[in-house]
């Protein structure tokens, strides 16, 4: 990052909320580092290292500001600079592999050997993968206490650490302070009994109405209520059943996340799918600058300079949810979603949110059901039961996967699934942003405005221009054709 000290300095001088969660600064007289935004007095240039995200500064040995919150800053794009072994990995940090497998275990997951993968991780975060692990747990650790009155204990349970001790040296270490400490200099918040209360902020534009409208229509009955005013589903937390609630403030870029819990356990998890789902963590002004100079996206980049692409909670649910969808309307695939939910899935005891009543099954509880039961095609039926019995070993070789390209191959082996649909899960729930279905009606529409000649053959050369962001470019079309 050293290449872009002129950029970074003058970002941090006038405190451009454009940079903010893009870099942070370490003081080496302080011992401090800060998001751009600091209010706090700018530093000397010759005094400033840029770090890409707040782990690299903390593997360095720096402390996070207590008046910037470091925490607080939108995130960084995982995808954004890093080798395709390192994305994953990120991908599997955020998900809490570290906390049930050792770093050696992670590598032998991803198909890598441990000193190849500590190298890789030095080479583009500088930072160990268990250091990315540590920093997640202390920053979720500090924005509880910020933003929460829970009882320190539950914070530890909530924010990953196995102790409270070691919560306890954890923070004194990072902070200088305890957390009681930290507890007595931050506003935090009532929390309400059986509830977390928490925001995630994003880096504008972010166009709410898009992906709202989006997934509105595609909502699970009984799992999922999607309106203008936010996004509510049943999760699994701990493996307990939880509700989870998403509200945005578009006056603040933050989205206000509710989780209702029947149980403590960590969130860590649960707040990354949250900004998977949302994808708050993308960088607009790249995508943006370099849609505008296509012919067929220019006119989209305008109407929907927020877009996002919508993710998913998890990438079982949306691989059944999208062979579902083969060959049908949306309506009529989110109907089929529902009547499986409500004969196989786990219902709900007990909800404030009469319209949230099933968890979605998990895929042991699919693989030996005849779900021809709930007037599916036999085909259909048996696609989704071959999902349900191959997912664990699917996973397995997704996250040893090289590339997009050996995820498709991985995918395609499933029975019913194609190439479409294969694009369609990496692109939606494993977060490749480069994921683009080519064959897909809708986009080749799109490209006959031009050439009315055109074939997926012309669309897949045609994308090239839109590397590494195809999965953008396709919600640009989708949406410009609603």
């Amino acid at each position: 990052m050293e290449n872009n000290r002129e950029t970074y300095y003058r970002a941090l001088r006038t405190r451009d909320k454009r940079f903010d969660g893009k870099f942070f600064t370490g003081v080496i007289t302080t011992g401090i580092f800060c998001r751009p935004i600091c209010p706090a007095r700018t530093p000397k240039k010759q005094n400033c290292h840029f770090y890409p995200t707040a782990a690299t500064a903390m593997a360095a040995g720096l402390r996070p500001c207590l008046r910037c919150r470091p925490e607080a800053a939108p995130g960084s794009p995982a995808w954004n600079g890093v080798a395709t072994t390192v994305a994953r990995a990120l991908r599997l940090i955020d998900d809490g592999v570290l906390d049930d497998i050792s770093v050696h275990g992670l590598a032998e997951r991803l198909g890598v050997s441990t000193r190849h993968l500590r190298r890789l991780f030095a080479q583009h975060l500088g930072a160990s993968p268990f250091s990315v692990a540590s920093s997640q747990r202390i920053l979720l650790a500090k924005k509880l206490i910020s933003e929460t009155d829970l009882p320190l204990s539950q914070i530890a349970i909530h924010s990953g650490f196995n102790s409270v001790r070691r919560f306890n040296d954890a923070l004194k270490k990072t902070y200088q302070r305890t957390p009681s400490q930290l507890r007595r200099n931050a506003s935090s918040a009532p929390t309400e009994i059986d509830s977390i209360n928490i925001k995630l902020a994003y880096r504008p534009p972010y166009d709410w109405k898009q992906i709202s409208s989006f997934l509105q229509t595609r909502a699970i009955p009984g799992v999922e209520e999607v309106g203008p005013w936010g996004y509510r589903r049943s999760i699994r937390l701990g493996g307990k059943p939880s509700i989870v609630e998403a509200i945005p403030d578009t006056t603040s870029d933050q989205l206000k996340v509710k989780f209702t819990l029947n149980d403590v356990g960590s969130l860590q998890s649960a707040v990354n799918k949250i900004r998977a789902l949302f994808d708050l963590d993308v960088d607009c002004e790249p995508i943006q600058r370099q849609f505008s100079a296509d012919p067929i996206l220019a006119k989209h980049i305008k109407r929907h300079p927020g877009l996002r692409v919508p993710g998913a909670w998890d990438v079982f649910e949306l691989s059944v949810r999208a062979i579902l969808g083969q060959q049908i309307s949306v309506a009529a695939a989110s109907t089929f979603a529902g009547r499986l939910v409500h004969k196989f899935g786990h219902p709900l005891t007990a909800s404030v949110h009469t319209s949230i009543t099933h968890l979605f099954p998990l895929p042991e509880e699919l693989a030996n059901e005849d779900l021809t039961v709930i007037g599916l095609p036999r085909k259909r039926a048996k696609s989704i039961t071959g999902l349900a019995r191959g997912f664990p070993n699917t996973m397995i070789k997704i996250d040893s996967a090289k590339n997009l390209g050996e995820v498709e191959q991985v995918l395609c082996q499933l029975p019913g699934v194609g190439p479409w649909t294969a694009q369609y899960i990496a692109m939606r729930a494993l977060g490749y942003p480069d994921a683009f279905p080519v064959g897909d009606l809708g986009l080749i529409r799109s490209l006959k405005m031009l050439n009315p000649k055109a074939d997926s053959n012309a669309l897949s050369k045609h994308a090239e221009c839109w590397r590494p962001w195809r999965a953008y470019a396709a919600m640009h079309l989708w949406t410009g054709a609603t």
